[in-house]
């Protein structure tokens, strides 16, 4: 005869299978900690390695120490005189500044450069539609005038803003905030692409007009609201097209300066992004990796069925670095120039980096660098919730059971940028103290630094998992 067993002896079992399966999840959890630790290390002295082969052929960038003192003499007049004309008048300051007026007519050019202004302005209105069209324009800027390192640049750290938007509605971050959130990084990220390419593609085709007419057409420069920061260095680059460094240092510092007041420090995304704790979380989960993908190599690979390529799988290892702390116009300026000097310092980086851009159209997938480990077929991706157990188990994973990174047009739309806040950042000559010659980085190998990060983002998306109430 079988004993029926009371309500509250039903509960003493179902509390006891809780405890083992929860004993059985923590120790799971701490072996999986201690696997990642061992790694870490590891691929600590193998990307110092690494980034030593990668050092080999330093890059000549001709940085000129007298133009550039020349540069900084001329812009202390100019924040002279900006203060000066800023005091005289009595305009509210957004629109007491100088050299920004707000140009809404080309009235008092001739009818070559109203033709030319114009032309500016709708192409940028085209190719401002999204993070995709935004960056292939950068890239084909550089194949049409590679003096214009900052174009390059901008096309690969453009890369990485499309993949950050991706992620959030990708297989890992997906779960670990809420929709409100993701909606609201997803503008901020898609503001500052877009903000950076407003103000700075129209100064690179008015420099591809110029060079095309053969005459210098900078002083068309305040049509399109840019800083009178950036006159003397165009002018400067015009007369010495080989001081490409100094264009691009100049226009790092230009770029951030100009979001730093238009979105990093609007109280909307201040509070609702920047500060919020869920932004701690994604900067933890590889937000702020930047990633310069390098070619493709084919690598013997572990934990990968045979059938998948006679166990080799595609591998692009990874050079960049990681952003200390986004809200920080300092830490941004520096991070810039420190990219720069890797992309453009050493002869290596530059040439696998440029293949890969060359050869890999953007979508916003991640699948585009490690397709071995990514892909953006929802339908494909494995969602189980022991994704780090799996990714621990192989370097690589096989078809089928790979990490969901969609393609950025597949989960978001085109967003308008909304009303630009039109003023001068540069106001005064403080702001100098960082138009200093790049540096090279030395530790620079990003591969196992990444595949580390979605180890750790996986632990917390499969406790997240685990922690989800179970239906049924």
């Amino acid at each position: 005869m079988t004993k029926r067993l009371t309500a509250g002896e039903n509960g003493m079992q179902q509390g006891e299978k809780d405890k083992q399966a929860w004993s059985g999840s923590i120790r799971r959890w701490v072996s999986t900690l201690a696997e990642a630790a061992v790694e870490a290390l590891t691929g600590r002295v193998t990307s110092w390695e690494i980034s030593s082969k990668l050092r080999d052929g330093r890059k000549d960038w001709s940085w000129d120490a007298v133009a550039a003192r020349s540069l900084r003499s001329e812009l202390k007049r100019i924040a002279r005189r900006q203060h000066k004309e800023i005091k005289m008048n009595a305009s509210p300051p957004a629109m007491s500044l100088p050299f920004i007026r707000a140009v809404n007519s080309v009235d008092g050019f001739n009818a070559r450069e109203q033709e030319i202004v114009e032309s500016i302005q709708s192409t940028v209105m085209d190719a401002n539609r999204s993070n995709i069209s935004r960056t292939q324009a950068y890239l084909s800027c550089y194949e049409a005038f590679p003096e214009l390192h900052w174009a390059f640049l901008a096309h690969m750290v453009s890369r990485n803003a499309g993949w950050n938007m991706s992620d959030l509605q990708g297989g890992l971050l997906s779960d670990l905030t809420n929709s409100e959130f993701q909606v609201n990084l997803y503008r901020f990220l898609e503001r500052c692409n877009a903000l950076i390419f407003q103000d700075a593609y129209p100064q690179l085709l008015l420099y591809m007009h110029s060079r095309k007419l053969g005459e210098p057409l900078f002083h068309l420069l305040p049509c399109f609201h840019v800083s009178a920061f950036m006159l003397p260095f165009w002018q400067h680059f015009w007369r010495e097209p080989d001081h490409g460094a100094m264009l691009a240092v100049a226009l790092i510092l230009n770029e951030q300066n100009y979001i730093e007041g238009r979105v990093a420090q609007d109280p909307y995304f201040r509070s609702r992004v920047l500060k919020h704790p869920y932004f701690r979380l994604h900067e933890l989960a590889r937000f702020n990796q930047i990633l310069f993908p390098l070619g493709q190599e084919a690598a013997l690979t572990r934990g990968v069925a045979p059938s998948d390529a006679g166990n080799k799988l595609p591998l692009r290892p990874l050079a960049g670095l990681t952003l200390p702390k986004f809200d920080s116009l300092t830490a941004r300026i520096k991070a810039g120039k420190s990219l720069y000097g890797l992309l453009f310092g050493y002869e290596e980086v530059h040439r696998r980096a440029l293949a890969f851009a060359r050869s890999t159209p953007h979508r916003g997938s991640r699948s585009e660098y490690w397709p071995a480990l990514f892909t953006a077929d929802k339908q494909a991706a494995i969602n189980n919730g022991k994704e780090s157990s799996v990714l621990l188990e192989s370097e690589w994973l096989p078809s089928g059971k790979r990490l969901y990174s969609p393609e950025l047009e597949s989960v978001w739309q085109d967003t308008p940028s909304g009303p630009i806040p039109r003023y001068d950042w540069y106001r005064s000559s403080a702001k100098l103290r960082l138009f200093r010659e790049p540096v090279r980085p030395l530790l620079f190998d990003m591969t196992h630094a990444h595949r580390a990060q979605l180890e750790k983002t996986a632990m917390a998306h499969d406790v997240a998992h685990e922690n989800q109430p179970k239906h049924g």
